[in-house]
């Protein structure tokens, strides 16, 4: 399957698909042979990975700038049996599209901007340090001016030890919880304590 390399109304990830073993004729009468293993619009380049058999080498990775190559042509797996076995299952790359990249891109901007907001400007490094253990320790911690509320019952002051941790409500005092708020306030304790050293 031949065809002009030159088609500019289409994106190169269309002209060279991601994953498909291609020959490429390039202007000097150069064959480059590979893997499509990625393509950049920007630059307008084309990578190409091949497999190398008997070398402590796993691959080699050709960049080609997309203008030099005049002609392209898929190859079938029947066509290079030598190809074929030289690729590894690792060497397969998986379908990516576009939404599933994009998606994944606004969950981490999404973790990012939330751990943006565990960051206190006004805090010491020891607090925003203790802040961070309590974090990693209890989930459930956020700040309220310079003091640290964990689990929405125990507050933590300035300047972070465990003597200003305070129990914020009556939680474990009657209510029936069984004394879960004074559990929780001596393992904020033992946190902010093991965090001190």
């Amino acid at each position: 399957m031949a065809a002009t390399a030159k088609q500019p109304s289409l994106p190169l990830s269309s002209i060279y698909p991601i994953n498909t073993l291609m020959e490429l004729t390039l202007n000097k009468a150069e064959i480059a042979t590979g893997t499509i293993y990625c393509t950049d619009e920007v630059s307008n380049t084309i990578v190409l990975k091949k497999s190398l058999v008997h070398t402590t080498l796993s691959s080699e990775i050709t960049v080609i700038n997309a203008d030099v190559v005049t002609g392209r042509r898929i190859i079938t797996e029947e066509a290079d049996s030598a190809e074929k076995e030289s690729k590894t299952t690792e060497g397969v790359l998986p379908n990516v599209s576009r939404r599933m990249v994009e998606e994944r891109e606004r969950r981490a901007i999404k973790l990012m901007e939330e751990s943006f907001g565990h960051v206190n400007q006004k805090a010491s490094p020891e607090g925003q340090k203790i802040f961070d253990k309590l974090l990693k320790a209890c989930n459930e911690v956020s700040w309220k001016g310079e003091s640290i509320i964990v689990l929405g019952e125990i507050r933590v002051d300035p300047p972070y030890t465990s003597s200003d941790c305070v129990l914020m409500t009556n939680v474990g005092k009657g209510s029936g919880s069984g004394g879960l708020g004074m559990h929780s306030l001596e393992r904020v304790k033992n946190i902010v304590n093991a965090a001190a050293k």
